[in-house]
C-alpha cells in the first residue's frame, strides 16, 4: 500500500490535477471533504458523529476524519495506490495518517506541492462567478460565459459570491499558509516534498508529476 499527497493552497488546482492523475494511473483519489459529505448524507456512524460537530459550527476533529480514511483503506488491498487531495493539513493529521498507513504496511511515498504564485491564486479564486438562479459556475478569464454576466445554462444573472471577493481570498490564503507551514517543513525534512510549478498547461503539469511518481 502506497500513498501520495497533493498539497497546495486554495486555487492551486488540486482537484483538477487529482482527476487527471486518476485517469492515467492506478491511484485511487481520496478527498476527505467528499467522503465527509457522503458519510453525512448516508447517515453512517462516522457521518452522524461528524454532523454533530458541523451543526454546532465546530471543526470536525482529526480523530473523526481519520476514521473516514481508515474505513476507506480497509476496503482496499496491500497493492493499492492512494492519492490524498487536500489532506493532511496539519502535523497531527499527518501523524495520524502515517500511523494508519503503517498499520497496514503502507507509507507516504511523495508529497506533490503544487507551487503557485500568490497573484495567480488570487486571480483564479476572485474570477469565479455563480448564477443566482441555478448555481452554475464559470470564470471570467479561464472559463468565461458566452455572454458577460449571463448564465450559459438558464440565462440568470452571474454574481461574485462574498467568499470569492479579494479581501476574503487574501485572508484565506494567509490562514492556509500559517496553518500548513509546519507541515511543509516536516515533509521537507522527511525528503518527501517535491515542488512542481502548477502555473503551466495542465498536460505538462501531469506529465511532470507522472515522471516524479515513476
Amino acid at each position: 500500500m502506497k500513498a501520495i499527497i497533493l498539497f497546495g493552497a486554495p486555487g492551486s488546482g488540486k482537484g483538477t490535477v487529482a482527476e487527471k492523475i486518476k485517469a492515467v494511473t492506478r491511484y485511487i483519489h481520496i478527498s476527505t471533504g467528499d467522503m465527509l459529505r457522503e458519510s453525512v448524507k448516508k447517515g453512517t456512524p462516522v457521518g452522524r458523529e461528524a454532523e454533530g460537530y458541523m451543526k454546532r459550527g465546530a471543526l470536525v476533529p482529526d480523530e473523526v476524519i481519520i476514521k473516514l480514511v481508515e474505513e476507506r483503506l480497509d476496503k482496499g488491498g496491500a497493492d493499492d495506490l492512494y492519492m490524498f487531495d487536500g489532506f493532511p493539513r496539519t502535523v497531527p493529521q499527518a501523524e495520524l495518517l502515517e500511523k494508519s498507513l503503517g498499520r497496514r504496511g503502507g507509507a507516504v511515498s511523495h508529497v506533490i506541492f503544487l507551487d503557485t504564485p500568490r497573484e495567480v491564486l488570487i486571480q483564479r479564486l476572485t474570477g469565479r462567478r455563480t448564477c443566482r438562479k441555478c448555481g452554475w459556475n464559470c470564470h471570467i478569464v479561464n472559463i468565461p460565459s458566452k455572454k458577460a454576466g449571463i448564465c450559459n445554462v438558464c440565462g440568470g444573472e452571474l454574481y461574485q459570491r462574498p467568499d470569492d471577493q479579494e479581501a476574503t481570498i487574501v485572508n484565506r490564503l494567509d490562514v492556509y499558509n500559517k496553518q500548513t507551514e509546519s507541515l511543509v517543513a516536516r515533509y521537507e525534512k522527511q525528503k518527501l516534498l517535491v515542488k512542481v510549478n502548477s502555473n503551466q498547461k495542465i498536460e505538462k503539469l501531469i506529465e511532470e508529476i507522472r515522471r516524479i511518481l515513476g
